[in-house]
């Protein structure tokens, strides 16, 4: 318990008319939830509700939910609102930025209790409930029923408090105004934390309607086709959706069951109203264009569905129960009364007990009404910015990167944020800190370097100039990449995978993109992208082009023109001589040339091939343990063994059938198990191989079993943590103590730990994560070798890996690393060969002839997959998977 009961305010009980019950309307038996797994009915839902009501108690208390979109997370919601506790749901998916913005809430607001609704169990064990109290430390007004962030994120310290009046208001027009039946079914495209997001969900359940809970984007297949199998009747987006489902050809294949489309969360341009709004004509689903802001419990006005083709570019009419005024004569600020309108901001835990402090609600848009009453916004009435779907404050943003460090100005430029800072070494932690802290894709906003800051002439900071100054480098030609940003990215997987009929639906994984390819395709998709998102591989093509960020500019504005008047091109900015390269792929081509180069006597720094180990486990569960299904993932990691296996035995079973040099053990890769235990000979230099091979074949019968996915789905930390133990567990008991004897660090069953401890460190994605798997290192390498230095050399690689995924490195050294480490297993696999007749000589030349021959022998391999991919495309479809296991041997 963080505090006593004696500290503890007096008790603010439940009042019988402070709850809200969202699902009051229907019968027990009436369809309440889908999900792609389940589905659950009004009654369940209902004792699932009323189960976690009386787990958060009788006592009305401050209450803060993880949440996704999961029936956990809806439940906890739910139950919290239906006992009246005021709640706040926060993002739960885990990330860097949502656990930062978590504590910092906590620290300032000091909940009674925090429940963790992230998962998606089938019971309320699912949940877990942190009780901070017993009670409540706060005094809260009755009327007080929800906390909410301004308009979505906004960076703001400020929250919005709602009522229940607010909510359930706000509810019951937004399902007037678009027709909502009992046999509507959502699909959640928006996170329920937005309250863009959960308005459908509270609009959905209040009316008897139901909700398909996903987290599926919309260029998702998956999503299309379980929107069909389950029956959907809608979906919501903001404008960057639009964006996607153009790209995705929404208009090729728009479900039969789609009764209404939403849009809301930012200006969407007029042609792209008129063109779903024409579509929505075409199929027989309304297109309803929105404005709002959380300020407004969501939703003040919508434009009918009729009038979208014509009268596109306005904001429609007020919702049911709302108006709107002009503060002004022709054009003024909006100003929206309703019984929607927040009760008022809370910056402290002071005004929790605050009541309706608010009448009407000032936007701060300026707006117009046309004569057929139709409402247009035509500005901001201040320092505001409204983009992917988020409105924040600039000051704010200048305020964050100030925090850092950062001198910077901020303006709004068309709905999207641009940024300036005083030199371009401020470009890359300006662009870290608006991402983090702002939670912005990097094509939301863009980040420039200019010499001086523009003041006016009375001293005022000049955003007319810099706004002006944006919009040149907005529309610069660009100096090379003038193709679209998914074609450029398919082109490159086409190439370096092998696969010219790679889409902009696939992935890299879903091209069979493997530890061997991903080199080169990192390195040259982080020319394009700037810093590699750490879920790359698993993100769609059209995902990625999403995010591709342009070349910071360092272009001055000083001199520039007020807007509207012609001003030269931006001078090119100079190239920078470095640029940003995955860590584990420094640490494959470093790991490799200390494995070679000891091996030749050329130096003794030992500890390479542990490390590599745990670059492989790293990189294991970002290529094979993904989200795709439980066979998917099994067939992958089979197929990543048979990759590494087919090409070592060829090698091996060669050099054995020409030289007799090893034994059919050896090429069989079972020396571990088959071969001498007690003493080192060659029979164990491909220990290594050994290790991942069977490594990977033990990860894919674990997770053959779908208890075992499903868990690794819930709690993928979790289980890497728990797989960790055990085979540090196993690894104690097989040689007895801590140091392992001289074959003993060989065993697989040895050093299975390095390879999961990469694994953890690939799952550790926020701080404690990160100090845990921090932790796991200092157990797991230290003393197992006796050897001081060898285990500095693999916790040093593993922190690296941890802490840094990313590293700047000097472009000149880039196609050497990329070589390095992209040739590392077929260096390891032919330098046995290579350096014993020559290391006598010369080590150095020993070194230098097994990178050569490895190098090569990697250029044939690659060379021969492609080929292989060639003559497998051209083959009838049903001869196509008799040449996978060839084409994989290639690659």
């Amino acid at each position: 318990m963080a505090e006593t009961t004696a500290t503890l305010r007096l008790p603010t009980r439940i009042l019988p008319d402070v709850g809200l019950d969202l699902l009051a309307v229907g019968a027990d038996d009436d369809l309440a939830i889908t999900t792609a797994e389940r589905t659950m009915t009004r009654g369940e839902l209902r004792d699932r509700v009323d189960d976690a009501r009386r787990s958060l108690g009788d006592i009305r208390r401050l209450v803060f939910v993880s949440c996704t979109n999961s029936v956990d997370s809806l439940v906890a919601y739910l139950a919290a609102v239906a006992g009246g506790h005021p709640v706040l749901l926060l993002d739960g998916s885990g990330s860097d930025q949502a656990e930062a913005h978590r504590r910092n809430l906590v620290d300032r607001f000091d909940p009674d209790v925090i429940v963790d609704g992230s998962g998606d169990g089938d019971g309320n064990d699912g949940l877990r409930f942190e009780e901070r109290r017993p009670g409540t430390r706060h005094a809260l007004h009755p009327e007080f029923a929800m906390l909410t962030s301004t308009s979505g994120s906004t960076g703001s310290p400020k929250l919005v408090r709602l009522s229940r009046c607010n909510l359930e208001s706000n509810a019951a027009s937004i399902a007037e105004y678009l027709g909502l039946r009992s046999d509507d079914r959502a699909a959640t495209t928006l996170p329920m934390h937005y309250c863009y997001g959960l308005s459908v969900i509270n609009s959905h359940l209040l009316t008897g309607a139901s909700v398909h809970l996903t987290a599926r984007s919309v260029v998702d297949p998956l999503f299309w086709s379980e929107f069909d199998r389950v029956g959907a009747t809608s979906f919501a987006g903001v404008p960057y959706t639009f964006e996607l489902l153009e790209g995705a050809g929404f208009a090729d294949r728009v479900p039969a069951t789609l009764r209404h489309v939403t849009q809301a969360g930012g200006r969407l341009p007029a042609d792209a109203v008129r063109h779903y709004a024409g579509l929505g004509r075409d199929h027989d689903f309304r297109f309803f264009v929105m404005y709002g802001q959380t300020e407004a419990t969501a939703r003040m006005a919508y434009l009918p569905p009729e009038l979208a083709e014509a009268r596109a570019g306005t904001i429609g009419v007020p919702i049911p129960g709302g108006s709107f005024r002009i503060d002004g004569d022709d054009e003024g600020e909006l100003v929206y009364s309703g019984p929607n309108v927040m009760m008022g901001y809370a910056e402290d835990a002071g005004d929790f007990a605050l009541g309706q402090v608010l009448t009407e609600l000032r936007t701060g848009d300026i707006a117009r009404q046309h004569d057929d009453g139709l409402y247009e916004i035509v500005g901001r009435s201040s320092r505001f910015v409204k983009t992917f779907g988020l409105r924040m404050s600039l000051d704010r943003v200048e305020e964050l990167l100030l925090e850092a460090g950062i001198d910077a100005r901020a303006v709004a430029c068309d709905e999207r944020l641009a940024v300036f800072v005083r030199a371009e070494r401020f470009v890359p932690a300006a662009r870290d800190v608006i991402a983090q802290r702002l939670g912005l894709p990097a094509h939301a906003f863009a980040v420039h370097a200019v010499d001086r800051f523009p003041r006016t002439a009375s001293g005022k900071p000049d955003d007319a100039t810099l706004i002006a100054h944006a919009r040149r480098l907005e529309h610069a030609e660009p100096d090379d990449a003038t193709a679209p940003a998914s074609e450029r990215i398919r082109e490159l997987y086409a190439e370096l995978l092998g696969r010219p009929d790679a889409t902009a639906d696939d992935s890299f994984v879903s091209l069979d993109g493997d530890s061997l390819s991903y080199v080169e395709v990192s390195v040259r998709l982080g020319r394009m992208l700037g810093t590699l998102p750490r879920d790359w591989p698993e993100r769609r093509i059209r995902e990625l082009a999403a995010v591709v960020a342009p070349e910071p500019s360092t272009t001055t504005a000083e001199t520039a023109e007020p807007a509207g008047t012609n001003t030269k091109t931006p001078r090119r900015r100079r190239r920078p001589r470095t640029t940003s390269m995955e860590t584990s792929v420094l640490l494959r081509a470093a790991a490799i040339v200390l494995i070679v180069a000891t091996h030749t006597d050329l130096i003794d720094v030992k500890g390479g091939a542990h490390l590599l180990l745990a670059v492989a486990g790293y990189n294991l569960v970002r290529f094979r343990v993904t989200g795709a299904s439980g066979a998917a993932r099994v067939t992958g990691l089979l197929r990543a063994a048979a990759w590494i296996a087919v090409p070592a035995v060829i090698w091996i079973g060669g050099v054995a059938l020409t030289t007799g040099f090893y034994d059919p053990s050896t090429a069989a890769l079972l020396n571990g198990v088959l071969g001498q235990q007690s003493v080192w000979s060659e029979q164990w230099q491909f220990w290594f191989l050994e290790a991942i091979i069977w490594t990977l074949v033990g990860v894919a019968a674990l997770l053959a079993i779908p208890w075992v996915d499903r868990f690794e789905r819930r709690h993928p930390f979790g289980l890497a943590f728990i797989l960790l133990a055990a085979a540090f567990a196993a690894r104690m008991l097989v040689i007895g103590g801590i140091e392992a004897e001289r074959v003993e660090r060989y065993a697989v069953l040895s050093v299975v730990a390095f390879v999961v401890l990469g694994w953890l460190i690939a799952r550790a994605d926020t701080l404690t994560r990160r100090l845990i798997a921090s932790a796991a290192v200092l157990v797991v390498a230290p003393g197992f070798f006796g050897e001081p230095l060898r285990e500095a050399i693999v916790v040093a690689g593993c922190l690296l890996l941890c802490w840094m995924p990313v590293l700047r490195v000097p472009r000149v050294l880039v196609p050497a690393v990329v070589v390095l480490a992209a040739s590392s297993m077929y260096v390891y696999l032919t330098h046995w060969q290579v350096y014993p007749p020559i290391e006598e000589v010369s080590p150095a030349l020993a070194t230098l002839a097994s990178f050569a021959v490895g190098i090569v022998v990697w250029w044939l391999a690659r060379a021969a997959g492609q080929g292989i991919a060639r003559i497998t495309r051209a083959m009838p479809t049903p001869s196509r998977s008799k040449a996978k296991g060839l084409l994989a041997s290639a690659r």
